[in-house]
């Protein structure tokens, strides 16, 4: 059987729900689809400012894009309401199957990993409140290495680096086809989750596992790659 691949997740939406930020920007904008346009935007912006090279980091962006975006409405952002915002974005809970499926990819051998364009503070709070910042062997973040926000080809690269792996060793886990075509360019493998609101493009590079969860995915990654030796 073919070995197993390093498996490294992405962390906002792919596990954690982003739903949770309904309440905070659907009483500021009064408008359900702000939150989307809000997250859409923030993605925006981190790319622009990466390519224009110039590095701010993830947390600072998303409250300068809500600002941004309450200036088109006439609506006035207080620093509470940005508070508010940060708070529930490191506290968003894990969809439903992660848990499980995440510690069943670990005992089946998997090693795991996250890579995320928050600061690893942010980062280790949201996984700490997930319940599920244990089953992996270490976190990254382009805020502590490349400081550039994915896709830049520099963030993949430096954690097949850091793992000393060759980068078709590799799999990356997202529910974004941004980064899984960033992956893909660095030379990764990828899996694509279909959460709600997300859907694959159907040019560029084409992740080699689509799932509407986290459990078939990782049951393609089981069913191909079984469990490791003595597991």
């Amino acid at each position: 059987m073919a070995k197993q691949p390093i498996i490294v997740f992405d962390v906002n939406e792919t596990l954690l729900d982003l739903d949770a930020l309904h309440p905070t920007l659907d009483r500021i904008f009064g408008d359900p689809a702000a939150l989307r346009l809000w997250f859409a935007n923030l993605i925006t912006y981190s790319e622009a400012l990466t390519l224009a090279g110039v590095y701010v980091p993830f947390t600072d962006i998303g409250a300068s894009v809500l600002r941004m975006l309450a200036a088109t409405r006439h609506v006035t952002i207080t620093d509470a309401d940005a508070a508010e915002l940060t708070d529930r974005f490191a506290t968003m809970p894990p969809h439903p199957e992660v848990p499980a499926a995440l510690r069943r990819l670990r005992d089946r051998g998997f090693r795991l990993f996250t890579l995320t364009d928050n600061t690893l503070a942010i980062s280790a709070r949201q996984l700490e409140h997930a319940g599920v910042i244990d089953v992996f062997e270490r976190r990254f973040s382009i805020d502590q290495s490349v400081r550039q926000h994915k896709p830049a080809p520099e963030a993949y690269r430096f954690v097949a680096a850091a793992l000393g792996a060759d980068p078709g060793d590799i799999c990356l886990i997202a529910c974004h086809v941004w980064d899984t075509i960033g992956a893909q360019s660095a030379g990764w493998q990828s899996g694509l989750i279909l959460r709600p609101g997300n859907a694959p493009l159907d040019v560029g590079p084409q992740p080699g596992y689509i799932g509407k969860n986290l459990d078939e995915i990782a049951d393609q990654l089981i069913g191909k790659y079984g469990s490791s030796a003595g597991q």
